[in-house]
This record gives C-alpha cells, structure tokens and sequence, in this order.
C-alpha cells in the first residue's frame, strides 16, 4: 500500500499507528479470512470492537459512540484499490538462469506467483539481450522444454524442491 495520499488528507493522531508502523509489515493487523481490522470482545464493555492495540488509526470507528467521527469515507483505506501498490508473495523461490550460448549463470529470488515473463524482465539487469531467446528448462525428464512465458514456475512443471531437500538435510 501507498498510503501517502491519505496521509496527506489526515494529519490527525488517528494517522499516528499508520506513521509510527511506515514500511513494516501491517498484515497481522488484519483478519486474513475477512481482510478487515482484527476484533476481540472489549472486556470493557463486553462488545465486539476493532482490535488496534496499536492506537485506533484512520478508518477505524471509536470504540464508543462519538459525534465528532468522520465517517464521511465510502471505503475504508485497507479495503481500497487506489492504494494497493503490490501484493505479498506466498512464498520465494530460488531460480538459477544459465545462458546456454555464454555458461553464464545468474541466481535470483522471484516470487512464486511471478510468470516467466515477471521474471525475464528482472533477468535483463543481468543480460540485456535476454528477452530475444527462446527460454527453456533442460532436465530429466525432458531436454529443452519451452517455457510458456505467461505462466509461472509451477504452472510451466517446475516444482519446488526445497521441502524434499530440506527433509533430506
């Protein structure tokens, strides 16, 4: 998320838990089944409300009735689109990309959900003429079975490895 913009409209103590957390991982502040704000029963008044132990942030409705709250907003911001700037990654895997031609090898960390075509873009920092050859995986079951660049690692039949290897080490 890129929250700069709503930021930028409310310059409150509301905005306080969002600044004091900028750049960190905010997800456990949500519910992964609902993608809302976490609740809990408020031992308080025994009601269910927000869970923000972190200070109540933009959004977020007062845990009591409040006049001055301004609940003007349609969407509340972790709900919408405008500020989504990426997702979170399931898992990394580690690739290594050999050109046939050169030997050369390069190792990267991508993304499992990345498709070949994610991947060979990040592949031309190391080799500008890349997008011009035919991308294959050499193994043995087959040698040189093409690639097809709109899917990613496992939909083009490259499993990971890691958990077998992982129980063998």
């Amino acid at each position: 998320y890129d929250l700069t913009p709503l930021l930028e409209a409310h310059k409150d103590i509301l905005a306080q838990p969002i600044i004091d957390h900028a750049g960190r991982d905010i997800s456990h502040w949500f519910d992964p089944l609902t993608m809302d704000v976490k609740t809990h029963v408020n031992p308080a008044t025994e009601l269910k409300s927000y869970y923000t132990p972190m200070g109540r942030f933009i959004h977020v409705p007062p845990a009591e009735p409040d006049v001055s709250w301004d609940n003007s907003f349609e969407t509340p911001w972790w709900k919408d689109e405008s500020f989504v700037v990426g997702t979170l990654t399931q898992k990394t895997r580690a690739l290594k990309v050999k050109n046939m031609l050169s030997r050369q090898e390069h190792r990267l960390e991508v993304c499992s959900e990345e498709t070949m075509e994610e991947i060979l873009n990040r592949y031309l920092d190391f080799n500008a003429h890349a997008a011009s050859y035919t991308w294959k995986r050499t193994d043995s079951l087959e040698v040189g079975r093409v690639l097809d660049m709109g899917q990613n690692l496992e939909e083009n039949g490259i499993k990971d490895e890691r958990p077998q290897l992982t129980t063998l080490a």
